[in-house]
Protein backbone atom coordinates (compact mmCIF):
# COMPACT_ATOMS: atom_id res chain seq x y z
CA UNK A 1 0.00 0.00 0.00
CA UNK A 2 1.43 3.37 -1.02
CA UNK A 3 1.70 6.23 1.46
CA UNK A 4 0.13 9.63 0.67
CA UNK A 5 2.19 11.72 -1.69
CA UNK A 6 3.16 15.33 -1.21
CA UNK A 7 4.22 16.47 -4.70
CA UNK A 8 5.59 19.75 -3.38
CA UNK A 9 8.05 18.11 -1.02
CA UNK A 10 11.45 17.68 -2.64
CA UNK A 11 13.02 14.28 -1.90
CA UNK A 12 16.23 14.19 0.10
CA UNK A 13 19.16 15.33 -2.02
CA UNK A 14 21.83 12.88 -3.12
CA UNK A 15 24.23 12.38 -5.93
CA UNK A 16 22.40 13.56 -9.04
CA UNK A 17 22.07 11.33 -12.06
CA UNK A 18 24.00 13.87 -14.12
CA UNK A 19 26.78 13.94 -11.52
CA UNK A 20 27.06 10.17 -11.72
CA UNK A 21 27.40 10.43 -15.49
CA UNK A 22 30.14 13.01 -15.15
CA UNK A 23 32.05 10.75 -12.79
CA UNK A 24 32.52 8.40 -15.70
CA UNK A 25 34.37 11.13 -17.52
CA UNK A 26 36.60 12.62 -14.81
CA UNK A 27 39.05 15.01 -16.36
CA UNK A 28 37.87 14.39 -19.89
CA UNK A 29 34.97 16.76 -20.47
CA UNK A 30 37.31 19.29 -22.02
CA UNK A 31 38.29 16.82 -24.67
CA UNK A 32 34.64 16.03 -25.29
CA UNK A 33 34.06 19.34 -27.08
CA UNK A 34 36.06 18.75 -30.22
CA UNK A 35 36.96 21.33 -32.81
CA UNK A 36 34.31 20.02 -35.17
CA UNK A 37 31.53 19.67 -32.59
CA UNK A 38 30.09 23.15 -33.09
CA UNK A 39 30.06 22.75 -36.86
CA UNK A 40 28.32 19.39 -36.60
CA UNK A 41 25.60 20.77 -34.36
CA UNK A 42 25.14 23.75 -36.65
CA UNK A 43 24.54 21.42 -39.57
CA UNK A 44 21.59 19.74 -37.88
CA UNK A 45 18.27 20.64 -39.44
CA UNK A 46 16.15 21.54 -36.46
CA UNK A 47 13.37 23.14 -38.47
CA UNK A 48 11.56 19.85 -39.12
CA UNK A 49 9.43 18.17 -36.49
CA UNK A 50 10.72 14.73 -35.47
CA UNK A 51 9.05 11.74 -37.02
CA UNK A 52 8.49 8.62 -34.97
CA UNK A 53 7.97 5.07 -36.14
CA UNK A 54 6.37 3.58 -33.02
CA UNK A 55 5.34 6.40 -30.71
CA UNK A 56 2.55 8.84 -31.34
CA UNK A 57 3.40 12.51 -30.81
CA UNK A 58 1.45 12.44 -27.53
CA UNK A 59 3.50 9.47 -26.31
CA UNK A 60 6.83 10.83 -27.48
CA UNK A 61 6.47 14.19 -25.72
CA UNK A 62 6.48 12.89 -22.11
CA UNK A 63 9.13 10.27 -22.95
CA UNK A 64 11.48 12.95 -24.32
CA UNK A 65 11.02 14.93 -21.11
CA UNK A 66 11.55 11.83 -18.97
CA UNK A 67 14.75 10.84 -20.78
CA UNK A 68 16.05 14.39 -20.44
CA UNK A 69 15.46 14.18 -16.69
CA UNK A 70 17.56 11.01 -16.60
CA UNK A 71 20.42 12.48 -18.65
CA UNK A 72 19.95 16.26 -18.68
CA UNK A 73 21.95 18.68 -20.76
CA UNK A 74 24.36 21.03 -19.08
CA UNK A 75 27.77 21.84 -20.53
CA UNK A 76 27.41 18.66 -22.61
CA UNK A 77 24.46 17.33 -24.63
CA UNK A 78 21.72 15.49 -22.79
CA UNK A 79 19.36 12.74 -23.88
CA UNK A 80 17.31 14.98 -26.16
CA UNK A 81 20.20 16.32 -28.21
CA UNK A 82 21.75 12.86 -28.35
CA UNK A 83 18.57 11.48 -29.94
CA UNK A 84 17.76 8.93 -27.23
CA UNK A 85 14.06 9.05 -28.17
CA UNK A 86 14.99 8.03 -31.71
CA UNK A 87 16.94 5.06 -30.41
CA UNK A 88 14.05 3.82 -28.25
CA UNK A 89 11.50 4.50 -30.97
CA UNK A 90 13.46 2.55 -33.56
CA UNK A 91 14.40 -0.34 -31.30
CA UNK A 92 10.80 -0.87 -30.17
CA UNK A 93 10.08 -2.01 -33.71
CA UNK A 94 13.00 -4.43 -33.56
CA UNK A 95 15.03 -5.96 -30.70
CA UNK A 96 12.97 -4.23 -27.99
CA UNK A 97 9.56 -4.98 -29.46
CA UNK A 98 8.60 -7.06 -26.41
CA UNK A 99 8.48 -3.79 -24.44
CA UNK A 100 5.96 -1.99 -26.66
CA UNK A 101 3.03 -2.57 -24.31
CA UNK A 102 5.05 -1.63 -21.26
CA UNK A 103 5.97 1.72 -22.80
CA UNK A 104 2.41 2.55 -23.81
CA UNK A 105 1.03 1.58 -20.40
CA UNK A 106 3.84 3.22 -18.44
CA UNK A 107 3.65 6.52 -20.30
CA UNK A 108 -0.14 6.60 -19.82
CA UNK A 109 0.35 6.00 -16.08
CA UNK A 110 2.98 8.74 -15.92
CA UNK A 111 0.58 11.20 -17.54
CA UNK A 112 -2.28 10.21 -15.20
CA UNK A 113 0.02 10.77 -12.24
CA UNK A 114 1.15 14.16 -13.50
CA UNK A 115 -2.43 15.26 -14.11
CA UNK A 116 -3.48 14.05 -10.65
CA UNK A 117 -0.67 15.79 -8.81
CA UNK A 118 -0.18 18.91 -10.93
CA UNK A 119 -3.18 19.12 -13.29
CA UNK A 120 -0.65 19.41 -16.11
CA UNK A 121 0.86 17.00 -18.62
CA UNK A 122 4.31 15.78 -17.61
CA UNK A 123 6.15 17.37 -20.53
CA UNK A 124 4.65 20.77 -19.65
CA UNK A 125 5.77 20.76 -16.04
CA UNK A 126 8.68 22.88 -14.90
CA UNK A 127 12.01 21.19 -14.38
CA UNK A 128 11.70 21.13 -10.59
CA UNK A 129 8.25 19.52 -10.71
CA UNK A 130 9.42 16.96 -13.27
CA UNK A 131 12.37 16.08 -11.04
CA UNK A 132 10.11 15.54 -8.02
CA UNK A 133 7.71 13.37 -10.03
CA UNK A 134 10.47 11.27 -11.61
CA UNK A 135 11.95 10.68 -8.16
CA UNK A 136 8.57 9.56 -6.86
CA UNK A 137 8.23 7.13 -9.76
CA UNK A 138 11.74 5.83 -9.13
CA UNK A 139 10.90 5.20 -5.49
CA UNK A 140 7.40 3.83 -6.15
CA UNK A 141 5.86 6.72 -4.22
CA UNK A 142 3.06 7.72 -6.60
CA UNK A 143 -0.60 6.84 -5.93
CA UNK A 144 -0.78 3.09 -6.56
CA UNK A 145 -4.22 3.17 -8.18
CA UNK A 146 -2.77 5.13 -11.10
CA UNK A 147 -0.31 2.39 -11.99
CA UNK A 148 -0.78 -1.17 -13.19
CA UNK A 149 1.80 -3.05 -15.20
CA UNK A 150 4.55 -2.10 -15.40
CA UNK A 151 4.87 -0.87 -11.84
CA UNK A 152 6.36 2.55 -11.21
CA UNK A 153 9.81 1.22 -10.36
CA UNK A 154 9.79 -1.26 -13.24
CA UNK A 155 8.88 1.47 -15.73
CA UNK A 156 11.53 3.82 -14.36
CA UNK A 157 14.21 1.14 -14.62
CA UNK A 158 13.10 0.18 -18.13
CA UNK A 159 13.36 3.74 -19.41
CA UNK A 160 16.62 4.34 -17.54
CA UNK A 161 18.18 1.24 -19.08
CA UNK A 162 17.13 2.17 -22.61
CA UNK A 163 18.12 5.81 -22.11
CA UNK A 164 21.63 4.71 -21.21
CA UNK A 165 21.73 2.43 -24.24
CA UNK A 166 20.63 5.25 -26.53
CA UNK A 167 23.08 7.72 -25.02
CA UNK A 168 26.18 5.52 -24.81
CA UNK A 169 25.60 3.06 -27.66
CA UNK A 170 26.65 3.25 -31.28
CA UNK A 171 25.00 5.95 -33.41
CA UNK A 172 24.23 3.16 -35.87
CA UNK A 173 21.37 2.12 -33.59
CA UNK A 174 19.61 5.49 -33.67
CA UNK A 175 20.98 7.31 -30.60
CA UNK A 176 24.21 8.99 -29.48
CA UNK A 177 23.75 11.59 -32.21
CA UNK A 178 27.01 13.21 -33.29
CA UNK A 179 28.82 10.89 -30.85
CA UNK A 180 27.54 13.00 -27.95
CA UNK A 181 28.55 10.65 -25.15
CA UNK A 182 31.92 9.82 -26.72
CA UNK A 183 32.71 13.53 -26.96
CA UNK A 184 31.59 14.08 -23.36
CA UNK A 185 33.93 11.35 -22.12
CA UNK A 186 36.76 12.20 -24.51
CA UNK A 187 36.63 8.82 -26.22
CA UNK A 188 37.45 8.04 -29.82
CA UNK A 189 34.76 6.32 -31.83
CA UNK A 190 35.67 2.62 -32.23
CA UNK A 191 37.08 1.57 -35.58
CA UNK A 192 34.50 0.11 -37.95
CA UNK A 193 35.60 -1.83 -41.04
CA UNK A 194 38.98 -0.17 -40.96
CA UNK A 195 37.54 3.33 -40.58
CA UNK A 196 37.32 5.65 -37.62
CA UNK A 197 34.33 7.75 -38.58
CA UNK A 198 34.43 9.77 -35.40
CA UNK A 199 37.90 11.06 -36.25
CA UNK A 200 36.71 11.88 -39.76
CA UNK A 201 33.82 13.83 -38.28
CA UNK A 202 36.22 15.71 -36.03
CA UNK A 203 38.40 16.67 -38.97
Amino acid sequence: MNTPVDPLKDPAPGVSRRSAIKMLAVGSLGAAVGVGATALVARLDRSQAPRYYFFTADEAAPLVALCEQLIPADDAPGATEAGVINYIDRQLLGPLSRHQGRYRSGLASLQRTSLRLYQTAFEKLGNAQQTVLVTLVEQGGCPGELWGEPTQKAFFNLVLDHTRQGFYGSPRHGGNRDYASYRMMGLAYPNLVGQNRYREAQG
